[in-house]
């Protein structure tokens, strides 16, 4: 007699995917910014100066009113030691006169001689002007252009991934019962190909 039930088994089939650990190194960036400062060209020059002081040679000519007071006190001043001088001159020479000598005539012509040397003529202007300078300069001053750096470096950074492990199940367990067997009659009579059963033996 053929078995009449068939059961079959369906294993659970599961899928594993890993993933490995990493660990990553990002590099640093690196920024550069580059300004530029003119430079330039300057020249300064300052010519001679020439200073002319004409203060003592105008004086000289038309004094000032403090100046001319000045010089008329120094007249004064000179001509009481002149007079002082003659006076005393004079008195001198009358104290060594002798009889018979003409004292006035001498003293006459003393006084015609002073006269003669005194005859009041001046160059004007007496005194010259001031003269001086101041020396020329020069100067030059160049600056070449400057060139300005600016570096921005940022340091590198790691980055670590954790490894995975994923499950999946692509098929479930199954117990498939499967009925093999004929059509089961009842009664067993009314199957066509029925055979009766010998109980004799």
């Amino acid at each position: 007699m053929k078995p009449l039930i068939e059961i079959t088994t369906v294993p659970i089939q599961i899928e594993m995917k890993t993933t490995n650990a990493k660990l990553e190194y990002v590099r640093g960036t690196a920024e550069m910014e580059i300004s530029r400062d003119k430079g330039g060209l300057q020249i300064k020059s300052r010519p001679i100066k020439v200073n002319i002081d004409t203060f003592e040679a105008r004086n000289s000519i038309t004094p000032t009113l403090a100046r001319s007071q000045e010089q008329n006190a120094q007249k004064g001043k000179q001509a009481a030691y002149t007079a002082t001088a003659t006076f005393a001159q004079q008195g001198n020479l009358m104290m060594q006169t002798k009889l018979g000598e003409e004292v006035i005539t001498k003293f006459s012509k003393e006084s015609l001689l002073e006269g003669v040397q005194d005859v009041g003529m001046t160059f004007l202007p007496s005194t010259g002007p001031e003269i001086t300078w101041d020396v020329g300069e020069m100067n030059i001053r160049y600056e070449m252009d400057k060139l300005n750096f600016d570096w921005k470096i940022s340091g590198g950074s790691f980055e670590f991934t954790p490894g995975d492990i994923e499950f999946t199940v692509t098929q479930r367990p199954e117990v498939i019962v499967k009925y093999i067997g004929g059509p089961i009659y009842v009664p067993p009579s009314a199957d066509p190909n029925y055979e009766p059963v010998d109980v004799r033996a």
